[in-house]
């Protein structure tokens, strides 16, 4: 039932659009371009290399829904005279295209406006993390690594720096996997205190040959709980790029209620049909308020 009811959702703006040009054949225009990321010069803590992949928009007028949309766009809107204009940015959550939804980590972008029949409104949005979020960050520019090598595992996290596919600061964290280092195991051992009941999500970028699994571990005086999550599909080797995702951790947090802590945790095999595979990741952000 919820599947069927997010599509009919997703359905309504370009419905509402339909009916727009159809029975207004004059109608205001709205044209948004890509976001833009910034430095929020209030920020209580640090927040990293600002990177980002708001793909989409929840577009609000005069705090009524016009609909979500992938960025750029160009709307047909109903409404004419002052108006205000609220857009939020969206991710796909998990990396799923089909779950866009609202990043709570942000701040809206808010315009006062005069919307006139035939003319078109150009904005190109900006955001910034809301002062208060706290994060966890892993960049891999310090001498030591905050990711750890279980010693159970054949491979290792290094550092890397190859000028080719280096994209931010310095270095970048490298899994080299064959078939003899065919595993590879990881975790952060700082003692994250999380909230239950709140948003908290691992942002990574990500540029990888082979497949990698997520997880949160919950870690109590009497228990070590892994709990795997997500997994970043391998990439073919003639196309791999940079991708970046935003993996939701909340559930597996608030579901933890004996955990005392938490760490994330990393976890990959070479591939059955790869002789030799990589991942490579930077900007490994655990956030939550």
């Amino acid at each position: 039932m919820k599947t069927h009811l997010f599509i009919f959702l997703s359905a309504l703006p370009f419905l509402g659009l339909v009916s727009c040009i159809k029975n207004n054949p004059d109608p205001a225009w709205l044209e948004v371009g890509e976001w833009t990321l910034e430095q929020n010069a209030n920020s209580q803590y640090p927040t990293g290399e600002l990177t980002h992949n708001f793909t989409d928009a929840w577009v609000y007028v005069n705090d009524e829904i016009v609909g979500v949309f992938e960025v750029p766009f160009k709307i047909p809107l109903l409404y004419s005279g002052a108006a205000n204009i609220k857009i939020f940015p969206a991710i796909r959550n998990n990396g799923i295209s089909a779950t866009k939804k609202m990043y709570q980590f942000v701040d809206v972008f808010e315009v006062n406006v005069d919307l006139k029949k035939n003319e078109t409104i150009s904005l190109n949005p900006v955001t910034r993390y809301k002062s208060s979020v706290r994060f966890w960050l892993e960049e891999f520019e310090l001498a030591a690594l905050k990711i750890k090598n279980d010693p159970v595992a054949a491979a290792e996290l290094v550092k890397g720096n190859d000028p080719s596919i280096l994209k931010w600061g310095n270095y970048y964290g490298l899994v080299n996997l064959s078939k003899v280092d065919s595993t590879w195991i990881g975790y952060t051992e700082a003692q994250m205190q999380l909230p239950r009941g709140q948003e908290v999500y691992l942002e990574l970028d990500y540029y990888n040959t082979n497949s990698l699994t997520t997880g949160v571990i919950g870690i109590s005086a009497s228990e070590i709980k892994p709990n795997p999550n997500i997994t970043l599909n391998k990439q073919p080797a003639s196309t791999v790029k940079w991708k970046k995702v935003y993996i939701d951790l909340r559930d597996i947090v608030s579901n933890s209620p004996n955990a005392e802590y938490f760490e994330q945790s990393f976890e990959a095999f070479i591939e059955a049909n790869l002789q030799q595979s990589f991942i490579i990741f930077d900007n490994v952000k655990v956030v939550y308020f």
